[in-house]
Protein backbone atom coordinates (compact mmCIF):
# COMPACT_ATOMS: atom_id res chain seq x y z
CA UNK A 1 0.00 0.00 0.00
CA UNK A 2 1.59 3.24 -1.13
CA UNK A 3 1.42 6.31 1.08
CA UNK A 4 2.72 9.81 0.43
CA UNK A 5 2.82 13.40 1.72
CA UNK A 6 1.47 16.68 0.36
CA UNK A 7 3.31 19.71 1.72
CA UNK A 8 2.41 23.38 1.29
CA UNK A 9 5.54 24.71 3.01
CA UNK A 10 3.29 25.98 5.82
CA UNK A 11 4.43 28.96 7.85
CA UNK A 12 3.51 28.95 11.51
CA UNK A 13 2.34 32.00 13.38
CA UNK A 14 5.45 33.64 14.75
CA UNK A 15 7.67 31.62 12.41
CA UNK A 16 9.51 32.43 9.20
CA UNK A 17 9.54 31.20 5.61
CA UNK A 18 13.17 30.14 6.09
CA UNK A 19 12.02 27.91 8.94
CA UNK A 20 9.22 26.56 6.75
CA UNK A 21 11.63 25.51 4.00
CA UNK A 22 13.94 23.90 6.55
CA UNK A 23 11.03 21.98 8.06
CA UNK A 24 9.80 20.78 4.66
CA UNK A 25 13.19 19.28 3.87
CA UNK A 26 13.47 17.72 7.31
CA UNK A 27 10.00 16.20 6.92
CA UNK A 28 10.92 14.78 3.51
CA UNK A 29 14.06 13.19 4.95
CA UNK A 30 12.04 11.53 7.70
CA UNK A 31 9.39 10.47 5.20
CA UNK A 32 12.07 8.75 3.13
CA UNK A 33 13.13 6.73 6.18
CA UNK A 34 9.51 5.86 7.02
CA UNK A 35 8.73 4.39 3.59
CA UNK A 36 6.69 7.18 2.03
CA UNK A 37 6.51 6.90 -1.76
CA UNK A 38 6.44 10.57 -2.76
CA UNK A 39 6.64 14.07 -1.34
CA UNK A 40 4.65 16.64 -3.30
CA UNK A 41 4.50 20.42 -3.05
CA UNK A 42 1.55 22.51 -4.23
CA UNK A 43 1.46 25.80 -6.13
CA UNK A 44 -0.26 28.58 -4.18
CA UNK A 45 0.06 32.33 -4.54
CA UNK A 46 -0.62 35.43 -2.46
CA UNK A 47 -1.41 33.37 0.66
CA UNK A 48 0.28 34.52 3.84
CA UNK A 49 1.02 31.24 5.62
CA UNK A 50 1.81 29.12 2.53
CA UNK A 51 5.29 29.44 1.02
CA UNK A 52 5.19 26.98 -1.91
CA UNK A 53 4.61 29.54 -4.70
CA UNK A 54 7.87 28.78 -6.56
CA UNK A 55 6.98 25.10 -6.64
CA UNK A 56 9.64 23.84 -9.06
CA UNK A 57 12.41 25.48 -7.04
CA UNK A 58 11.17 23.90 -3.81
CA UNK A 59 10.95 20.51 -5.53
CA UNK A 60 14.62 20.84 -6.40
CA UNK A 61 15.45 21.90 -2.83
CA UNK A 62 13.77 18.79 -1.42
CA UNK A 63 15.08 16.41 -4.08
CA UNK A 64 18.64 17.66 -3.54
CA UNK A 65 18.38 16.93 0.17
CA UNK A 66 16.94 13.40 -0.19
CA UNK A 67 18.04 10.32 -2.10
CA UNK A 68 15.19 7.93 -2.93
CA UNK A 69 11.76 9.43 -2.28
CA UNK A 70 9.89 10.71 -5.34
CA UNK A 71 9.40 14.49 -5.32
CA UNK A 72 6.89 16.40 -7.38
CA UNK A 73 4.02 18.82 -7.71
CA UNK A 74 0.62 18.40 -6.23
CA UNK A 75 0.21 20.38 -8.35
CA UNK A 76 1.38 22.83 -10.90
CA UNK A 77 -1.61 24.94 -11.99
CA UNK A 78 -1.09 24.60 -15.74
CA UNK A 79 -3.33 27.50 -16.91
CA UNK A 80 -0.94 29.83 -15.04
CA UNK A 81 1.99 28.82 -17.26
CA UNK A 82 3.12 28.25 -20.81
CA UNK A 83 3.24 24.45 -21.23
CA UNK A 84 6.72 24.70 -22.78
CA UNK A 85 8.08 26.33 -19.62
CA UNK A 86 6.68 23.54 -17.43
CA UNK A 87 8.07 20.88 -19.77
CA UNK A 88 11.49 22.52 -19.55
CA UNK A 89 11.34 22.93 -15.76
CA UNK A 90 10.36 19.33 -15.12
CA UNK A 91 12.74 18.10 -17.79
CA UNK A 92 15.46 19.91 -15.88
CA UNK A 93 14.32 18.39 -12.59
CA UNK A 94 14.21 14.90 -14.10
CA UNK A 95 17.70 15.38 -15.51
CA UNK A 96 19.04 16.50 -12.13
CA UNK A 97 17.18 13.79 -10.14
CA UNK A 98 16.52 10.95 -12.61
CA UNK A 99 13.64 8.60 -11.87
CA UNK A 100 12.40 10.65 -8.91
CA UNK A 101 10.23 13.45 -10.34
CA UNK A 102 6.42 13.59 -10.67
CA UNK A 103 4.41 16.27 -12.48
CA UNK A 104 0.94 16.69 -11.02
CA UNK A 105 -1.27 19.12 -12.97
CA UNK A 106 -4.26 21.15 -11.79
CA UNK A 107 -6.39 23.87 -13.37
CA UNK A 108 -7.19 26.32 -10.55
CA UNK A 109 -5.13 29.53 -10.24
CA UNK A 110 -3.86 28.64 -6.78
CA UNK A 111 -5.27 31.90 -5.45
CA UNK A 112 -8.05 34.42 -6.00
CA UNK A 113 -9.09 36.47 -9.04
CA UNK A 114 -6.33 39.00 -8.45
CA UNK A 115 -3.81 36.17 -8.57
CA UNK A 116 -5.33 34.82 -11.76
CA UNK A 117 -5.05 38.23 -13.42
CA UNK A 118 -1.46 38.73 -12.23
CA UNK A 119 -0.36 35.30 -13.48
CA UNK A 120 -2.48 34.82 -16.57
CA UNK A 121 -2.70 38.52 -17.56
CA UNK A 122 -6.37 38.04 -18.42
CA UNK A 123 -9.47 36.62 -16.75
CA UNK A 124 -10.62 35.00 -19.98
CA UNK A 125 -8.67 31.91 -19.00
CA UNK A 126 -10.91 30.01 -16.61
CA UNK A 127 -9.18 26.64 -16.61
CA UNK A 128 -11.60 25.19 -19.14
CA UNK A 129 -8.73 25.22 -21.65
CA UNK A 130 -6.86 22.65 -19.55
CA UNK A 131 -7.39 19.83 -22.13
CA UNK A 132 -5.64 21.87 -24.84
CA UNK A 133 -2.85 22.95 -22.50
CA UNK A 134 -2.37 19.37 -21.33
CA UNK A 135 -2.19 18.11 -24.92
CA UNK A 136 0.48 20.71 -25.68
CA UNK A 137 2.45 19.81 -22.55
CA UNK A 138 2.36 16.08 -23.30
CA UNK A 139 3.56 16.76 -26.83
CA UNK A 140 6.56 18.71 -25.53
CA UNK A 141 7.41 15.91 -23.09
CA UNK A 142 7.12 13.13 -25.69
CA UNK A 143 10.01 12.17 -27.99
CA UNK A 144 10.34 14.82 -30.74
CA UNK A 145 8.89 14.01 -34.16
CA UNK A 146 9.93 15.03 -37.65
CA UNK A 147 8.90 18.56 -38.50
CA UNK A 148 8.42 19.63 -34.86
CA UNK A 149 9.48 23.28 -34.62
CA UNK A 150 9.61 23.65 -30.82
CA UNK A 151 11.25 21.09 -28.53
CA UNK A 152 11.60 21.11 -24.75
CA UNK A 153 15.33 20.94 -24.02
CA UNK A 154 15.57 19.29 -21.56
CA UNK A 155 12.19 17.59 -21.27
CA UNK A 156 11.43 15.82 -24.52
CA UNK A 157 11.40 12.05 -24.19
CA UNK A 158 12.28 11.90 -20.49
CA UNK A 159 9.04 10.14 -19.47
CA UNK A 160 8.28 12.26 -16.42
CA UNK A 161 5.04 10.77 -15.02
CA UNK A 162 2.16 13.21 -15.49
CA UNK A 163 -0.82 13.13 -13.11
CA UNK A 164 -4.11 14.99 -13.27
CA UNK A 165 -5.36 16.42 -10.00
CA UNK A 166 -8.75 17.86 -9.16
CA UNK A 167 -11.63 18.37 -6.77
CA UNK A 168 -14.46 17.75 -9.25
CA UNK A 169 -15.35 15.41 -12.08
CA UNK A 170 -13.71 17.60 -14.76
CA UNK A 171 -10.14 16.39 -14.22
CA UNK A 172 -11.35 12.89 -13.35
CA UNK A 173 -12.90 12.49 -16.80
CA UNK A 174 -9.94 14.10 -18.55
CA UNK A 175 -7.51 11.80 -16.70
CA UNK A 176 -9.62 8.80 -17.74
CA UNK A 177 -9.66 9.91 -21.38
CA UNK A 178 -5.88 10.41 -21.47
CA UNK A 179 -5.07 7.25 -19.48
CA UNK A 180 -3.30 9.18 -16.70
CA UNK A 181 -3.20 8.59 -12.95
CA UNK A 182 -5.69 10.73 -11.03
CA UNK A 183 -5.36 12.43 -7.67
CA UNK A 184 -8.47 13.74 -5.90
CA UNK A 185 -8.19 16.70 -3.51
CA UNK A 186 -10.34 15.20 -0.78
CA UNK A 187 -8.02 16.76 1.79
CA UNK A 188 -9.89 20.07 1.34
CA UNK A 189 -12.83 19.37 -1.03
CA UNK A 190 -14.26 15.92 -0.32
CA UNK A 191 -17.78 16.58 -1.61
CA UNK A 192 -17.37 14.88 -5.02
CA UNK A 193 -14.80 12.26 -4.02
CA UNK A 194 -16.85 9.16 -4.76
CA UNK A 195 -18.48 10.50 -7.93
CA UNK A 196 -15.12 11.56 -9.37
CA UNK A 197 -13.51 8.20 -8.59
CA UNK A 198 -16.48 6.34 -10.10
CA UNK A 199 -16.37 8.31 -13.35
CA UNK A 200 -12.60 8.00 -13.61
CA UNK A 201 -12.69 4.23 -13.24
CA UNK A 202 -15.69 3.75 -15.54
CA UNK A 203 -14.28 5.92 -18.33
CA UNK A 204 -10.59 4.99 -18.05
CA UNK A 205 -8.83 4.25 -21.33
CA UNK A 206 -5.49 2.40 -21.04
CA UNK A 207 -2.49 4.33 -22.35
CA UNK A 208 1.20 3.79 -22.98
CA UNK A 209 1.90 4.97 -19.45
CA UNK A 210 -0.87 3.29 -17.45
CA UNK A 211 -2.65 -0.03 -17.95
CA UNK A 212 -5.38 0.42 -15.34
CA UNK A 213 -6.93 3.24 -13.32
CA UNK A 214 -4.78 4.56 -10.50
CA UNK A 215 -6.43 6.65 -7.78
CA UNK A 216 -4.59 8.77 -5.24
CA UNK A 217 -6.72 10.39 -2.52
CA UNK A 218 -5.71 13.31 -0.33
CA UNK A 219 -6.40 12.84 3.37
CA UNK A 220 -5.99 15.35 6.23
CA UNK A 221 -4.13 13.52 8.99
CA UNK A 222 -3.55 14.38 12.63
CA UNK A 223 -2.20 11.42 14.61
CA UNK A 224 -0.77 11.46 18.11
CA UNK A 225 -0.09 9.05 20.95
CA UNK A 226 -3.68 9.38 22.24
CA UNK A 227 -7.05 10.31 20.78
CA UNK A 228 -7.33 13.28 23.14
CA UNK A 229 -3.96 14.68 22.11
CA UNK A 230 -4.78 14.28 18.43
CA UNK A 231 -8.15 16.00 18.84
CA UNK A 232 -6.45 18.96 20.49
CA UNK A 233 -3.79 19.18 17.76
CA UNK A 234 -6.55 19.07 15.13
CA UNK A 235 -7.76 22.50 16.26
CA UNK A 236 -4.80 24.01 14.38
CA UNK A 237 -6.02 22.98 10.89
CA UNK A 238 -9.58 23.84 11.94
CA UNK A 239 -8.48 27.37 12.83
CA UNK A 240 -6.57 27.59 9.56
CA UNK A 241 -9.64 26.70 7.50
CA UNK A 242 -11.67 29.14 9.59
CA UNK A 243 -9.23 31.91 8.72
CA UNK A 244 -9.34 30.87 5.06
CA UNK A 245 -13.12 31.21 4.78
CA UNK A 246 -12.91 34.55 6.59
CA UNK A 247 -10.27 35.82 4.15
CA UNK A 248 -7.63 36.14 6.86
CA UNK A 249 -3.94 35.13 6.75
CA UNK A 250 -3.67 31.37 7.15
CA UNK A 251 -0.58 30.96 9.26
CA UNK A 252 -0.58 27.71 11.22
CA UNK A 253 -1.64 28.64 14.73
CA UNK A 254 -1.21 26.89 18.10
CA UNK A 255 -3.88 24.35 19.10
CA UNK A 256 -6.57 25.24 21.62
CA UNK A 257 -8.51 23.19 24.13
CA UNK A 258 -11.83 23.93 22.40
CA UNK A 259 -13.11 25.64 19.26
CA UNK A 260 -16.13 26.90 21.20
CA UNK A 261 -16.35 30.67 20.91
CA UNK A 262 -13.94 30.79 17.95
CA UNK A 263 -16.53 30.05 15.27
CA UNK A 264 -20.25 30.32 14.76
CA UNK A 265 -22.48 27.43 13.72
CA UNK A 266 -22.34 28.23 10.01
CA UNK A 267 -18.55 28.51 10.05
CA UNK A 268 -18.27 25.25 11.96
CA UNK A 269 -20.36 23.47 9.35
CA UNK A 270 -18.18 24.77 6.51
CA UNK A 271 -14.91 23.85 8.23
CA UNK A 272 -16.11 20.41 9.24
CA UNK A 273 -17.36 19.86 5.69
CA UNK A 274 -13.92 20.71 4.31
CA UNK A 275 -12.39 18.23 6.75
CA UNK A 276 -15.05 15.54 6.33
CA UNK A 277 -12.54 12.78 5.53
CA UNK A 278 -9.94 13.90 8.08
CA UNK A 279 -8.33 11.08 10.05
CA UNK A 280 -7.67 12.17 13.63
CA UNK A 281 -6.73 10.02 16.60
CA UNK A 282 -4.27 7.80 18.35
CA UNK A 283 -2.66 4.84 16.54
CA UNK A 284 -5.57 2.41 16.95
CA UNK A 285 -8.18 4.99 15.96
CA UNK A 286 -6.15 6.09 12.96
CA UNK A 287 -5.75 2.52 11.77
CA UNK A 288 -9.48 1.86 12.00
CA UNK A 289 -10.29 5.05 10.09
CA UNK A 290 -7.68 4.34 7.41
CA UNK A 291 -9.11 0.88 6.85
CA UNK A 292 -12.62 2.30 6.52
CA UNK A 293 -11.46 4.96 4.07
CA UNK A 294 -9.61 2.40 1.94
CA UNK A 295 -12.59 0.07 1.96
CA UNK A 296 -14.90 2.90 0.84
CA UNK A 297 -12.67 4.36 -1.88
CA UNK A 298 -10.46 1.43 -2.92
CA UNK A 299 -7.77 4.07 -3.45
CA UNK A 300 -4.41 2.83 -4.70
CA UNK A 301 -2.51 5.42 -2.68
CA UNK A 302 -3.19 7.86 0.15
CA UNK A 303 -1.51 11.25 0.33
CA UNK A 304 -1.53 12.77 3.79
CA UNK A 305 -1.40 16.44 4.63
CA UNK A 306 -0.76 17.41 8.23
CA UNK A 307 -1.08 20.90 9.68
CA UNK A 308 0.40 20.88 13.15
CA UNK A 309 1.80 23.98 14.82
CA UNK A 310 4.93 22.31 16.20
CA UNK A 311 7.22 20.57 13.73
CA UNK A 312 7.77 17.69 16.13
CA UNK A 313 4.01 17.07 16.30
CA UNK A 314 3.86 16.99 12.51
CA UNK A 315 6.70 14.49 12.41
CA UNK A 316 5.07 12.26 15.01
CA UNK A 317 1.74 12.38 13.20
CA UNK A 318 3.25 11.21 9.92
CA UNK A 319 5.41 8.61 11.66
CA UNK A 320 2.26 7.05 13.12
CA UNK A 321 0.57 7.25 9.71
CA UNK A 322 3.49 5.37 8.17
CA UNK A 323 3.28 2.64 10.81
CA UNK A 324 -0.44 2.27 10.13
CA UNK A 325 0.04 2.18 6.35
CA UNK A 326 2.70 -0.52 6.56
CA UNK A 327 0.16 -2.70 8.35
CA UNK A 328 -2.59 -1.70 5.91
CA UNK A 329 -0.44 -2.93 3.04
CA UNK A 330 -1.02 -6.49 4.17
CA UNK A 331 -4.58 -6.46 2.82
CA UNK A 332 -4.13 -4.35 -0.35
CA UNK A 333 -2.73 -5.75 -3.64
CA UNK A 334 -0.16 -3.73 -5.58
CA UNK A 335 -1.50 -2.19 -8.83
CA UNK A 336 0.05 -3.16 -12.13
CA UNK A 337 1.69 -0.26 -13.96
CA UNK A 338 3.17 -0.32 -17.43
CA UNK A 339 5.28 2.15 -19.34
CA UNK A 340 7.09 4.96 -17.48
CA UNK A 341 7.35 3.85 -13.86
CA UNK A 342 5.22 5.71 -11.36
CA UNK A 343 7.47 4.63 -8.51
Amino acid sequence: MRYSILDLAPVREGGTITESFRNSLDLARHAEQWGYTRFWLAEHHNMAGIASAATSILISHVAAGTTTIRVGSGGIMLPNHAPLVIAEQFGTLETLYPGRIDLGIGRAPGGDGYVARALRRTLRQTGDDLPDLLEELLAYMAPPVAGQHVTAVPGAGLNVPVWLLGSSTFSAQLAAKKGLPFGFASHFAPEMLFEAIRLYREQFQPSASLARPYVLAGVPMIAANTDAEAERLSTSPKQRFLRLIRGEPIYTVPPVDSMDGLWNAAERDVVEGKLAVAIVGGPATVEAKVRRFLAATEADELMFTTDAYRHEDRLRSLEIAAEVMRRAGAFRPSPQVRGPALL
